[in-house]
């Protein structure tokens, strides 16, 4: 049983969380019918083609890519010999990050030994679990939990990862100290800062929020995250702008979007892909003004003395 966690606005995060997302994506809940018509429209039945259109309001199987690639240079180096990776995603949602990345892994190496998924919210879980099941998947658990009340053992992770969902966590600190917690000693803690990273004494626009709602998207200023990850104990921080490339990104899904506007309709229905549109354009529209900065964070556990 998850109990419902509060919000600083007061609001039950299981709720309005599943609300957000059901109004956004609310074929994924009909996986079957939807998997069929997202292999029909991409050509691809593997991981990737499906995480395209499972991750439409984040960066995707490129942001994935950007967050495996970076697991794979700092744990899972070629000439550093070691078993199969332990690994958690926190705000994993329908999974389809979780499951990309557990391909890759496979595929170029080191390997996953196991992977959990962790989301607040009981039906993400659901369709997570069933989408694993029907792939296959003997590799990757769905835990239903807080990302700051993680039922598994301290330094038991050899790496925490984040892909999108930072903004969704309303005590982010928390949930780094949790990831802290979580990794091995010189485990590595790896985020992609989507839409939840604005600069000292700036923020979003009023546009930005209007499909971005408060309750749903907290934003944190880049020193105050930075404070947070050294509170976590957390070091070897690195925050890597993705300005130039977020902005190519988005341009380009949305070219996808309208341009193939009756068969992504058809998937997601129009309300839907009308939500959608609008939320790549306001982060893009942010991106370009400077009053976001997408980034990808990483920084590692301390090595023990």
């Amino acid at each position: 049983m998850v109990t419902p966690v509060a919000d600083p606005s007061g609001g039950d995060q299981t709720g309005v969380q599943y609300r957000y997302h059901r109004d956004l994506f609310p074929a994924l809940h009909d996986w079957e019918r939807t998997e069929r018509s997202i292999v029909e429209f991409t050509g691809e039945s593997g991981p990737r083609g499906l995480l395209g259109l499972d991750q439409m309001g984040h960066f995707g199987p490129q942001g994935c890519d950007l967050v495996t690639g970076a697991v794979r240079e700092t744990v899972g180096r070629e000439d550093v010999p070691r078993p199969a990776l332990t690994l958690c995603e926190l705000g994993s949602g329908f999974g389809g990050a979780l499951r990309h990345m557990v391909h890759t892994l496979a595929a170029e190496g080191p390997g996953v030994a196991r992977m959990y998924g962790v989301d607040l919210v009981p039906e993400h879980c659901a369709v997570s679990r069933r989408i694993s099941a029907a792939q296959g998947r003997s590799d990757v658990t769905e835990i239903c939990a807080d990302a700051t009340e993680v039922p598994l053992p301290g330094a038991s992770l050899d790496a925490v990862v984040v892909t999108g969902s930072m903004p969704h966590f309303p005590r982010p600190g928390a949930v780094l100290r949790e990831a802290a917690r979580l990794l091995r000693p010189g485990g590595l803690l790896v985020a992609t800062e989507e839409v939840s990273l604005a600069p000292a004494g700036g923020g979003p626009s009023d546009a930005f929020h209007e499909v971005h709602p408060p309750d749903v998207f907290f934003v944190t200023s880049l020193p105050e995250r930075l404070r947070q990850l050294r509170e976590a104990g957390l070091t070897d921080v690195v925050c890597r702008d993705l300005s130039e490339w977020a902005v190519a990104l988005l341009a380009e899904r949305l070219k996808v979007v309208r341009l193939f506007r009756g068969s992504v309709a058809g998937i997601y229905g129009e309300e839907p892909v009308d939500l959608i549109e609008r939320t790549l354009s306001t982060a893009r529209d942010e991106y370009l003004a400077g009053r976001l900065l997408p980034a990808l964070l990483t920084a590692r556990r301390a090595e023990a003395s």
